[in-house]
């Protein structure tokens, strides 16, 4: 008998912010966050305390769901983040960071909790507002006749993620290919219901990124096949090739004993009569002129001889995950039964041929309408390669938010400095009947206001991990990062060549200010100016739906973690 124990009761923890253990846990997880953050971040190797695998990553998404927080508090936040980074695969890091500064800077202020969250609404609302507007110095629009922004939202991507270890030929060479490789996607006729195609990665580790390449349609491994013969597939009269796809095994022992009991006649082969059913449905596919068939399964190998004698290329363990996107690119409906065949479940393809990487061979089917495509990618090791992979999947993604909403923000830290620069100018032209529709006296205002922007302006400033110094100039309200080892100076132009998202230079005679940790940054009492030049070569942009989003979230999740009076823990 088990041994009983009195249930415990339910611990209540009071205000669980002014606990020392959850600010030195916030501080902390703050401080892991903002050193991975940017193209110089520090890189993170996460692994278990048992062993296994051991992940080298700088990336949210894989950070995040990596390390464990015990207290509800700080798992509230980094379930908001995750859940933003589910949704938009980018900017992650960008909201994690900023909440963590909002929180600290908010705790810190002498103002009633409730006071702080009706103040922070009024501003989040002025940045969304501001993000919105066609007068925004921040935002770019996308145009998608050219190619140029769109290559710098992708190749900010991959810079930002050090851990892929590439150069600048190796980023320049995957930017073309994973523009191209989504372009592939795009369908060629608009119409109102329009859906974007696949782009499937194809794994080449421990090979040069420079051998990645792209190609439509898909990419399926047949090591059986030799190279030095020549494929030769049935064709329709129409020059097509019909393809049948199998989702069911074909490989002749589909009976399985734990479903139930059968009973054979004396003298029957229940193998014999499964093979024979299978042969019935390699003759219907030879007399409907079918060249390809691909199982996802295993095919039975008299199946595959009987097919290859009349013509038919078998193709089958295809696996579960080219199933979708070989129905998607072919027309053909996925067959779930060897009893039912229907010619209307039929596929096809222009074409079908042999294609080397890395001394793999693979099966390239070539689509009528290209809406799928593979995109064969390479790194040196399988680390680099992982972190490769969670890249190009998030630029994928950032480039179907911008169809959807063709605009971008200027980054490396510009947009954060910029929206300070503009809530600081805003908050000084307020009249008093907005302090009394927001229920707070100006001073209040004034103080949750710079607490705002100091958060915006220190992830602006994680960037920096060098100890360089951070300014941000009086007229436009961009970042500028000074190289490391020089001292004070009257004269910051002599330093600095371009802002952090490198759309201004140093040719104007711009005022300074240096970017501070701590309250006391000066106002700057003219709005900021839009750039007069809105595109450039080698511009760092952010995805403009992941960013407006994380702003969202990182000041909603920190006031609803301001507004816990109590925390209940259940201790059984």
């Amino acid at each position: 008998m088990s041994r009983l124990e009195a249930k415990k009761p339910p611990l209540f923890i009071t205000e669980p912010l002014t606990a020392d253990g959850v600010s030195q846990s916030l501080s902390l997880l703050s401080g892991i966050l903002k050193s991975c953050y940017g193209p110089a971040g520090r890189l993170k190797q996460l692994h278990n305390g048992v062993g296994g695998y051991v992940c080298t990553t700088s990336q949210s998404s894989a950070i995040l769901s990596r390390l464990p927080v015990s207290h509800p508090v700080l798992g509230v936040l980094m379930a908001s983040v995750q859940s933003h980074v589910s949704r938009f695969s980018d900017c992650g890091l960008f909201t994690a960071i900023l909440c963590c500064s909002l929180i600290e800077n908010f705790k810190s202020l002498n103002v009633a909790p409730c006071t702080v969250i009706k103040i922070s609404k009024h501003l989040l609302s002025l940045c969304m507002d501001y993000l919105k507007s066609e007068a925004c110095g921040c935002r770019v629009a996308v145009d998608f006749s050219s190619v140029e922004t769109l290559l710098c939202l992708v190749r900010s991507v991959l810079r930002s993620k050090p851990a892929c270890m590439l150069n600048k030929t190796e980023v320049d060479h995957l930017t073309t290919l994973i523009l191209k490789a989504f372009l592939f996607t795009v369908p060629r006729h608009a119409e109102s219901n329009a859906v974007l195609g696949k782009c499937v990665i194809v794994p080449m580790k421990g090979r040069r990124v420079m051998d990645s390449a792209v190609l439509p349609g898909l990419l399926i491994e047949t090591p059986e096949i030799q190279l030095a013969k020549p494929l030769t597939v049935k064709r329709t009269c129409s020059d097509m090739i019909k393809i049948a796809l199998f989702c069911v095994s074909m490989s002749g022992d589909s009976f399985n004993p734990k479903e139930g009991t059968i009973t054979v006649h004396c003298g029957i082969s229940l193998e014999m009569s499964e093979l024979n059913q299978l042969l019935n449905v390699g003759k219907q596919l030879v007399n409907d002129e079918v060249g390809l068939v691909v199982c996802q399964k295993v095919i039975h190998p008299s199946l595959k001889q009987y097919l290859k004698e009349n013509g038919v290329i078998a193709v089958d363990r295809a696996g579960l995950s080219l199933m979708e996107p070989l129905s998607w690119m072919t027309g053909s409906k996925p067959i779930a039964s060897t009893h039912d065949l229907s010619p209307s479940c039929y596929g096809s393809l222009k074409d079908v041929c042999i294609e080397t990487f890395a001394s793999k061979n693979f099966m390239h089917l070539i689509p009528n309408d290209t809406v799928v495509c593979s995109l064969v990618l390479c790194n040196r090791n399988e680390t680099a390669w992982d972190e490769l992979k969670r890249a190009c999947e998030t630029a994928e993604h950032v480039l179907q938010l911008t169809l959807k909403e063709p605009l971008a923000l200027l980054g490396g830290g510009c947009t954060e400095t910029h929206l300070a620069s503009y809530i600081r100018h805003k908050s000084c032209s307020l009249s008093t009947s907005s302090f009394e529709d927001i229920d707070c006296s100006q001073t209040q205002y004034q103080l949750v206001t710079d607490g705002f922007c100091r958060s915006l302006e220190s992830v602006a400033r994680s960037l920096n991990h060098d100890d360089g110094e951070i300014l941000t100039d009086m007229v436009y309200g961009h970042c500028w990062f000074v190289p490391p080892g020089f001292p004070f100076v009257s004269s910051w132009s002599d330093l600095v060549s371009k802002c952090g998202c490198g759309i201004n230079g140093n040719g104007e005679n711009l005022k300074w200010r240096l970017l501070q940790g701590q309250s006391g940054s000066p106002v700057i009492q003219d709005c900021p100016k839009e750039p007069l030049v809105k595109v450039a070569d080698l511009l760092t942009l952010d995805c403009y739906a992941a960013k407006c989003s994380g702003l969202q979230v990182a000041l909603e999740t920190a006031n609803l973690i301001l507004d816990l009076l109590y925390v209940i823990k259940d201790q059984n």
